[in-house]
């Protein structure tokens, strides 16, 4: 048992050293607020989660006498946005998807009735998919205000987008090179865009089966544990000690790393995206993580 207690905190200050010269260097030890939280989540609502996270943790140690309990039941909180909301922010995705492409094919079908670029552009600020309709809004009020390349690359900056990244650096080549053969373009990003909406639906049913499995382990298993503590508290008594507590620990961080690989696998990568950038009097297109 001591050599036990000896491991584990020769262990912390491992991390603990290794931490402070990772933070000397400069360099990023632990991830930003937001991207412990799905995309779209404001920094307040973070922030008031991870609150409500500390104060299970305080109320499981208050109940239990079990410091590892704490820690365990905190990191599950803090998971519980990405292990029940995942299904929704991949349905969020996929419709912000399928509205680039509609967009798209707004724009081809303004300057097929003979519209210029720019008026074409400005005309879809009011009827633009849901979905990306406020970041066209800004878009167009930027274009009033100042140049068309501008506006575009600043346009694909709000979206963050692969597929708005396309069309974005076709328009910006069109307007700085006057393409006539943008419309041809944008038809074949909208069906290629279009194509990988599909490809993600049929990968989706896939994931939402890994999603649903990592639910429902977490559900079962937490009921299971408090279950026993409730009515067989002579059952767990073996974690009331020091070597116990590390036990428990290590059995809570396998749990808790196992349901966020399962959420891990369950989500879609993302591709490199492909951005349009200033670059003097003239905007160049390039790949940029």
């Amino acid at each position: 048992m001591n050599t036990l207690i000896v491991a584990g905190l020769v262990a912390g200050v491992g991390l603990g050293v290794l931490m402070i010269l990772l933070g000397v260097r400069g360099r990023q030890v632990l991830p930003d607020l937001g991207s412990m939280f799905p995309s779209g989540t404001s920094s307040a609502v973070a922030t008031s989660w991870l609150v409500g996270a500390v104060i299970v943790g305080l109320m499981a140690v208050s109940i239990t006498q079990w410091v590892a309990a704490g820690f365990g039941l905190a990191a599950i909180v803090i998971g519980l946005p990405w292990f029940f909301g995942g299904g929704a922010a991949s349905k969020r995705e996929i419709e912000r998807t399928q509205a680039i492409a509609s967009w798209a094919e707004m724009i081809r079908d303004n300057m097929a009735g003979a519209a210029g670029l720019e008026q074409a552009l400005l005309s879809t600020a009011d009827i633009a998919p849901l979905p990306i309709a406020r970041e066209v809004r800004v878009f167009a009020n930027q274009v009033e205000h100042g140049s068309l390349a501008d506006a575009l690359v600043d346009l694909g900056e709000r979206l963050r987008h692969p597929a708005a990244d396309l069309v974005v650096v076709s328009l910006a080549n069109a307007s700085r090179m006057e393409g006539r053969d943008i419309g041809p373009l944008l038809t074949r990003l909208a069906e290629s865009i279009r194509g990988d909406v599909r490809m993600r639906l049929r990968v989706e049913v896939g994931r939402a089966r890994i999603r649903t499995s990592a639910k429902i382990v977490l559900v079962v298993t937490l009921f299971t544990v408090g279950l026993v503590f409730f009515t067989s508290r002579d059952l767990l008594v073996v974690y009331d000690t020091p070597s116990g507590q590390l036990w428990l620990l290590a059995v809570f961080a396998m749990f808790v790393g196992s349901l966020w690989l399962m959420n891990r696998y369950a989500q879609i990568v993302v591709p490199e995206r492909f951005t349009a950038r200033r670059r003097g009097d003239a905007d160049l297109s390039g790949a940029r993580p």
